[in-house]
């Protein structure tokens, strides 16, 4: 019998807190599964946590001052706990609606991968466009 190679294992938790849109959970992991170790990611956990536009709206008043729904939040954690992305399962599927190319799951895709390089230490709004690149790079290897 060959040499088998251990998978690491899963260093992110999906958590899902609203019903109206389904989350293809597997889909997502597969997902995950390659691009964490695209980003270098290898010992942090993190979070994504799907929620409302109420909730997220909740957030974004309270840590951004924006009395709003957004698409996605990033909330940053320490050395060995990445931190938390929190989606907007709402907006991400109207996001969808509106596109003429962007499903919803590829959106969802499109909002982690955005999350996850806020929780590495990019910041398009200050960085001289260094996250965006990196961004449209990953985006198109992973068709998201």
């Amino acid at each position: 019998m060959g040499k088998q190679t251990k998978l690491p294992a899963e260093t992110y938790t999906l958590i899902n807190k609203q019903r109206t849109h389904a989350i293809n959970r597997k889909a997502l992991r597969g997902f995950l599964h390659e691009l964490v170790p695209e980003l270098g990611i290898r010992q942090q956990s993190f979070s994504i946590v799907f929620i409302t536009d109420q909730m997220i709206q909740r957030y974004n008043d309270q840590y951004r001052g924006f009395d709003r729904p957004t698409d996605v939040l990033s909330f940053s954690g320490d050395q060995l706990y990445l931190g938390d992305i929190l989606i907007s399962s709402e907006t991400a599927y109207n996001q969808a609606l509106k596109s003429k190319t962007l499903s919803f799951e590829r959106n969802l895709q499109r909002l982690i991968l955005h999350g996850l390089l806020h929780l590495m230490g990019y910041d398009h709004e200050t960085d001289d466009g260094q996250m965006r690149t990196i961004e449209r790079r990953l985006r198109r290897r992973f068709r998201c």
